[in-house]
């Protein structure tokens, strides 16, 4: 008799190439997230981080456009019921309302580039770009807030409300757009100086003096947990040089190999007499 084999439409219970289950399985989350790599996951939260810091800082217009609602001085207008005329023609009024905007922008950006830094000592690219993009919208979200509760835009019937000869304010206008930029110029200026200064480094090696295996001291950095520290720089053993006939003195020409037969011829020895 043989075993029964698996059913074609189920897998194996033991099959190593069986896909895991996504979520719905036991087990399946926890596995999605081991697989997770940590670059991810910085990258999720560095978002995260850019987005909440970016809805905070806009949401903070509201309060720039009060204040410039609040401070900044008025345009005075008068009218003849024919025309309206500014009534004080050298004022500077019109300029003090875009420089009230841009000093109340810088002050902003200031402040919560400092708070950010606080929230998120790391910083990050992510970061620092929703920081530098909800200081332009918290401009403009001030800029129209304080456009739409000052004083009405439509001058005719502001004039013939008020009558002839009555002094009445112009509607709060941002000539110099550039001053929405303040706010976050100033925000990445101050996030990026208080970083460079006080936020966190990059672990340096550690120098001294640690011996290595043949005694001799070595200065340098600390070698890392199994590696075996380098003794210094020793000169590579090469081949010996040859040995040669050493130079004999005095000129005289080097003795070569002796010669195998008699130098002079021997005289023949004498024959006993007969």
């Amino acid at each position: 008799m043989t075993a029964p084999l698996t059913p074609p439409h189920q897998p194996s219970p033991h099959d190593p190439w069986q896909t895991p289950p996504k979520g719905g399985g036991p087990g399946g989350s926890h596995l999605g997230t081991l697989l997770e790599s940590p670059e991810e996951k910085d990258l999720g939260a560095d978002l995260r981080r850019a987005a909440l810091v970016c809805a905070a800082v806009t949401v903070a217009g509201v309060g720039l456009g009060l204040l410039w609602l609040w401070l900044a001085p008025r345009v005075p207008l008068v009218s003849d019921n024919t025309a309206v005329f500014l009534s004080d023609s050298e004022g500077e009024e019109a300029i003090g309302a875009d420089g009230s905007f841009a000093l109340l922008a810088l002050a902003f950006g200031a402040v919560s580039g400092a708070l950010a830094f606080l929230f998120h000592r790391r910083g990050g690219a992510a970061f620092v770009v929703g920081l530098a993009v909800g200081g332009v919208l918290g401009s403009v979200l001030a800029w129209q807030l304080g456009t739409r509760l000052g004083p009405t835009g439509d001058v005719v019937a502001h004039a013939r409300e008020v009558g002839k000869g009555v002094i009445f304010d112009a509607p709060l206008e941002l000539h110099a757009k550039g001053a929405l930029l303040a706010w976050s110029l100033a925000a990445t200026a101050v996030h990026l100086g208080l970083t460079a200064m006080f936020g966190p480094r990059d672990p340096e090696p550690e120098w001294g003096v640690y011996h290595a295996p043949g005694g001799a001291p070595v200065y340098g950095p600390a070698p890392s947990p199994g590696a075996e520290p380098s003794s210094g720089a020793e000169p590579s053993s090469g081949p010996e040089p040859s040995s040669g006939p050493a130079p004999s003195s005095g000129g005289a020409p080097a003795s070569g190999p002796a010669p195998s037969g008699p130098l002079s011829p021997e005289p023949p020895a004498p024959s006993s007499g007969s």
